[in-house]
């Protein structure tokens, strides 16, 4: 599947939950920083500092033979156009041919056609149409009040789990209402800063002035000594 939106709409957030729901692994590649097909299925043992593809990797070296493989940006690969990073997906998107699959460094057929293919998008017109052929597209819009609103409910209850921190099981509605103004990615950055503010302030709860969107303008701290 594509997942096609805004960024920080909680796409890749969206299929690491999904490889949990299923049971099975996740593999995690940044298409935007992929140079070459090579990196996914492997360069010829004959090339200098040759290794298996991140497709033979993940079959062998996890424990899953239908791992959730996120291609992060898929609208972002670029590289030398004689090593077309979207090459490989042509092969490995049709289950007939990913079921003979063959890394070039280990040269031997395995069976790829069990892997689940998530990528995400921000546009979709820079996509060779093959490849969109090959998937079911679904549009992510952005979220309403009520479903922004529940998304940040989320998130809080998410960083408490994961921290155990002596803060109220919920949030003031002056809280939620400032992060239902944000994109599910930054609720978490000001959360987790939010968090901090208000133990330096000795307060075990929050209050809407910790949560600061002025800091996602890029600026950069400064530290004195």
């Amino acid at each position: 599947m594509l997942l096609l939106g805004a960024p920080g709409l909680g796409k890749t957030y969206f299929a690491k939950k999904l490889a949990q729901a299923l049971g099975t692994g996740f593999e995690f590649v940044s298409m935007s920083s992929l140079t070459a097909g090579w990196v996914l299925t492997g360069a010829s043992a004959q090339w200098n500092n040759a290794r298996p593809g991140k497709v033979a990797q993940t079959l062998i070296e996890r424990e899953y033979a239908n791992p959730v493989v996120v291609l992060d940006e898929v609208d972002k690969a670029g590289g030398d156009s004689r090593y077309d990073p979207m090459g490989a997906l042509y092969a490995l998107l049709e289950r007939d041919t990913a079921a003979h699959f063959k890394d070039e460094f280990i040269d031997v057929d395995m069976d790829a056609s069990h892997i689940l293919w998530v990528a995400t998008a921000n546009d979709e017109s820079t996509i060779p149409e093959p490849i969109l052929n090959r998937m079911n597209v679904y549009a992510i819009e952005q979220p309403d009040a009520d479903g922004a609103r529940t998304i940040a409910l989320a998130v809080y209850h998410e960083i408490l789990d994961a921290h155990h921190w002596p803060f109220p099981h919920e949030p003031s509605e002056s809280v939620l209402e400032r992060l239902s103004t944000l994109p599910p990615r930054d609720m978490r950055k000001l959360l987790l800063d939010a968090f901090g503010t208000a133990r330096l302030a000795n307060r075990d709860f929050l209050v809407p002035e910790d949560i600061d969107a002025k800091k996602l303008c890029g600026r950069k701290a400064r530290l004195g000594f």
